[in-house]
């Protein structure tokens, strides 16, 4: 019965994913300069996610549309970024951004609170 689960979960997940694919638009322009400034920033960042994840692809999608480009660490059973979600944020949760400034991390989970944040910092 899990097994059949879970291969309904992938499979609504995979739909989601390229109904995303479809439908996605066009990426945030910026003048070169601020592009590169961002991209630099974004050095420090990195999403903890499931590939078939809704929460995690409205997070992608968004971060597609703000021209986010935002290291993804897939994080299945047995994987060394699961390890580090759970060392560093003390849970499996995705999508889970870690933030890096200051030398302080910061691991942010939920996919609107994620999503707000980038807009707030980046739009």
């Amino acid at each position: 019965m899990k097994i059949f689960i879970n291969f309904i979960r992938n499979l609504l997940g995979y739909i989601i994913i390229a109904v995303d694919l479809l439908t996605r638009g066009a990426k945030k322009k910026r003048a070169p300069e601020k592009q590169q400034q961002i991209n630099q920033e974004l050095q420090n960042f990195s999403l903890y996610q499931f590939a078939a994840c809704p929460f995690c692809t409205k997070t992608r999608r968004a971060m597609y549309k703000l021209n986010l480009p935002i290291e993804k660490r897939n994080a299945p059973a047995g994987s060394k970024h699961r390890e580090e979600l759970l060392e560093g944020g003390g849970k499996v949760k995705v999508p889970c951004l870690r933030i890096e400034q200051d030398g302080k991390v910061e691991w942010m989970y939920e996919s609107s609170e994620i999503i707000n944040y980038l807009e707030k910092r980046f739009a």
